[in-house]
């Protein structure tokens, strides 16, 4: 039995329809480029969220005004490879480390407001807790924000483990690219036997003028 005769389990064969890796880079793209967009237009706003987090170290200043000009545009520039399929692994490793290190912030930051002396009261439960987490869409519920997270995370686990090329530039370059040297090793074969059979080769056809 050959290597392609061995049964596809139900997951593989799900995973080579193309259509999870589809839905994945168009909602893990399409959600952080919106994200992304929105933190280049309210720097300001990403800036002070991340102060209040206090996750950065506030001097020098430039390392902070660094992080919040950079990190949006490394996120559209990430979102854009994932949708597009153009070094889709690389830039779904970079989103899932965004993820991993942001995530448990948020939830540590819900953690301590819900524990807060001077806000005794405010919150009746961990899920009840709401602020800004910088994200660019004001404020929102810890909990949701953590099922957005996670799911991305899984999309941008699928993205990064799939093995689907559907709608990939890259596996289309690849291709195109395979097509270009079949054509030219099948050149060289035919000068090659043209030569031993001591018959000119043929010349490609001149451009009509």
């Amino acid at each position: 039995m050959g290597s392609n005769d061995r049964p596809r389990s139900l997951l593989g064969k799900i995973d080579r329809s193309g259509v999870p890796l589809l839905l994945a880079r168009l909602g893990v793209g399409g959600w952080f480029a919106y994200l992304a967009i929105l933190k280049i237009m309210a720097p300001a706003n990403f800036l002070k969220t991340l102060r209040g987090f206090e996750v950065l170290p506030t001097e020098p200043p430039f390392l902070m005004h660094a992080v919040v000009i950079v990190l949006p545009w490394l996120e559209l520039l990430c979102a854009a490879a994932v949708v597009l399929g153009i070094w889709r692994r690389g830039a779904a490793l970079l989103i899932n480390g965004m993820l991993l290190y942001f995530t448990p912030l948020l939830a540590l930051h819900a953690a301590t407001l819900l524990s807060d002396p001077a806000r005794a009261g405010e919150f009746a439960w961990y899920c009840a807790v709401k602020f800004d987490c910088g994200c660019g869409t004001g404020e929102t519920y810890i909990c949701t924000k953590l099922a957005e997270n996670l799911a991305l995370q899984v999309g941008a686990l699928i993205i990064l483990f799939s093995r689907s090329r559907l709608l990939v530039i890259e596996a289309l370059w690849q291709r195109r690219l395979k097509k270009e040297r079949r054509a030219e090793a099948k050149r060289q074969t035919a000068a090659e036997a043209s030569a031993q059979a001591g018959v000119p080769p043929l010349s490609p056809p001149a451009p009509a003028e």
